[in-house]
């Protein structure tokens, strides 16, 4: 009988003992990670890298509105800022009535508003345009 020295002994000492080029002999067991993988918040080898090549990298990213959203103010409060505004000259006296414009704002219908106004703003609640038209006033939308 023969023995035959057996063929792991002989590939000892070359790189890939008899497996071809993939070390291990597996499919993608001991590759690691490919590209960006595994970079989460403790990922340090790939923090350097990220942070100066990738500066928004971390951090929550999302969609953000382009549209402004009006600022409100209520009946009541345009009363009690009238001086206010004939000083700044959001509010103008013409021809006996007071004429506000208010850009960007949307009017709610908590209070009342005297005789005499017209207001002038980019919306207006259902209750707000109600009230302002029972006192006698205008209601006027700007686009």
């Amino acid at each position: 009988m023969r023995r035959k020295r057996s063929k792991r002994s002989r590939l000892r000492g070359k790189r890939t003992c008899g497996y071809g080029h993939k070390f291990k002999h597996r499919g993608k067991g001991s590759k690691g990670g490919k590209g960006m993988a595994g970079t989460g918040k403790m990922a340090g080898h790939k923090k350097t890298f990220v942070l100066r090549y990738m500066p928004n990298y971390f951090g929550r990213r999302g969609f953000k509105s382009k549209k402004k959203k009006p600022k409100t103010i209520t009946l009541e409060e345009i009363n009690q800022k009238l001086n206010e505004f004939l000083e700044k000259g959001i509010a103008k006296e013409k021809n006996g009535c007071i004429e506000i414009e208010l850009k960007n704002y949307k009017v709610l219908g908590t209070g009342s508003l005297g005789p005499g106004f017209i207001v002038k703003a980019s919306n207006f609640s259902k209750k707000a345009t109600e009230k302002i038209s029972e006192a006698g006033s205008k209601a006027e939308i700007i686009k």
